[in-house]
């Protein structure tokens, strides 16, 4: 279990050891508290963030479906990039 902001998370993917606390809470805002999922991909030494909802939540759409990851990963992250998701737990 991972908390955040008192919000708690699980770590249900990490491709490449890519999680590392300390960075994602640098990054981290409370933009991010209404989504189902955050995932992190590095390229060139940087994290970048973005957030998804879970196919069932009413504000998914195409592009924050987190059934569309594999699509995201491919179309907008670097080839082989290390990344992660966690999920919130309510």
């Amino acid at each position: 279990m991972i908390n955040i902001n008192d919000k708690n998370y699980e770590l249900i993917k990490n491709e490449k050891d890519a999680w590392n606390k300390e960075e994602f809470e640098n990054l981290f805002t409370d933009y991010f508290y209404e989504f189902d999922y955050i995932v992190g991909d590095i390229a060139y030494s940087k994290l970048r963030l973005k957030g998804f909802y879970d196919s069932k939540n009413p504000k998914v759409k195409d592009i924050n479906n987190i059934d569309n990851l594999e699509q995201y990963l491919r179309d907008y992250c670097a080839v082989g990039c290390k990344y992660f998701v966690i999920k919130r737990v309510k």
